[in-house]
């Protein structure tokens, strides 16, 4: 077998469509700040460093497929990449879903932030949430957690497996609903203070009818509430990067 026989080049191509996939949707690497053609080298990159790991597995089984075997492993491995990627993705639209929530509760949200993964402005509180949480994948070196993964995945999807629907809906409902219960228990100090907060002012505005209180107390609310998240900051982003940390050890 030559060096650059064509069966390798395969192999390395389905690693390049696994990978590409993932990292194309995977927090971080997909974001809009990041350029295409950055994004592109990073996963070429990543494809030549991995490739050596993989292909030994993954060469006997190009070398018997037949050409619609081989279109169909290339879209199984872009449906698997894929996959990881959007689960990866949830995590952080969770958290920015309560972001977006929490600042709706202290009374910032009507604001425009500036914008970090998405095409539209969200408001400022969120925007420095969602670019801390970015930023932490990188600081906390989870992105190399991102690679183990993806050289696991190998091992619990083979390439023979194929990609089951029914499986890949049901693992991706399980995600949905653990990262929601992650951002919820994040966002669960702003529902209680503006739960407490709101019932104050509608005391005080039964007791003091003439008086329009939400007016008048919404810059404290605002004030108490950026006192909230100024102390609770970082113990919810460590927390959210704990629980995106276990699902990529354990994912």
């Amino acid at each position: 077998m030559s060096l650059l026989s064509p069966d390798l080049i395969l192999s390395v191509f389905l690693v390049f469509c696994r990978i590409g996939a993932c990292l194309m949707l995977m927090p971080g690497f997909a974001s809009l700040r990041v350029p295409t053609q950055v994004r592109l080298f990073v996963v070429l990159g990543a494809t030549f460093a991995l490739a050596p790991v993989v292909t030994p597995t993954i060469l006997p089984v190009v070398a018997n497929a037949s050409n619609p075997g081989l279109l169909a492993l290339v879209l199984t491995e872009i449906l698997i990449g894929a996959q990881i990627g959007v689960i990866g993705r949830i995590f952080y639209l969770a958290l920015q879903t309560m972001a977006h929530a929490s600042t709706m509760l202290i009374g910032f949200a009507p604001m425009p932030g500036a914008v970090i993964d998405e095409m539209e402005p969200i408001p400022p509180l969120s925007s420095l949430v969602m670019l801390s949480a970015t930023a932490l994948l990188f600081i906390t070196n989870l992105h190399w957690e991102i690679f183990r993964g993806l050289v696991i995945s190998y091992e619990t999807i083979p390439l023979l497996t194929g990609f089951d629907p029914r499986l890949a809906l049901v693992g991706l409902s399980d995600r949905i609903g653990e990262a929601f219960l992650l951002a919820l228990r994040i966002a669960s100090p702003f529902v209680v203070f503006a739960f407490l907060a709101n019932f104050a002012l509608g005391v005080m505005n039964k007791l003091a009818q003439q008086i329009p209180i939400y007016f008048v107390a919404l810059p404290a609310v605002l004030f108490a509430g950026l006192i909230v998240f100024y102390f609770l900051a970082g113990e919810f982003l460590a927390l959210f990067v704990a629980g995106f940390a276990d699902w990529l050890r354990t994912g």
